[in-house]
């Protein structure tokens, strides 16, 4: 079994603008890219979980979405990270849609353990919100972190 390091999107890979579904706005949290790459120095699969609302309020579609992972995950690569398209998750309902993937639900989370066969106690899962850490231990992720928003990470915690 592998172990995963789980990511949050807005907050903690990029900085949080608000919605943000277009390239232009996307920007990396100072910071996150040597973090990712080091912990998959380490053995961890990175993975992106994340919520984005956006889609199902009608704020933008999922071909904009697709857009900036894309953008993302080659600037990610162009950073010595090794990551897909597969490796991405999210979640396109809006909050009172009542599925199952929705962050504070660990429908993410246990969908990517299962398609990865990771070991969820090996795991560790980085957000910057209560919902994400709720999810995280709904899933038996064995460490949650919760950082500041759209802040440099503290390697000390890591």
């Amino acid at each position: 079994m592998k172990r995963a390091l789980f990511l949050d999107r807005d907050g903690v890979i990029n900085v949080d603008h608000g919605y943000v579904h277009t390239v232009e706005a996307f920007q990396f949290v100072p910071g996150i890219l040597e973090t990712i790459r080091s912990f998959q120095e380490r053995g961890y699969l990175p993975i992106v979980v994340t919520n984005q609302s956006g889609i199902g309020r009608g704020y933008y579609t999922r071909e904009d979405f697709e857009a900036v992972t894309e953008h993302m995950l080659r600037q990610m690569r162009r950073a010595g990270i090794e990551i897909t398209r597969e490796q991405v998750f999210f979640c396109p309902h809006a909050p009172d849609e009542g599925c199952d993937c929705r962050k504070p639900a660990p429908g993410m989370l246990l969908e990517a353990i299962a398609r990865f066969d990771i070991d969820p106690a090996a795991s560790i899962l980085i957000g910057d919100k209560a919902s994400d850490i709720e999810a995280a231990e709904a899933a038996g992720i064995g460490r949650a972190i919760l950082v500041e928003k759209d802040r440099p990470l503290d390697y000390a915690i890591l």
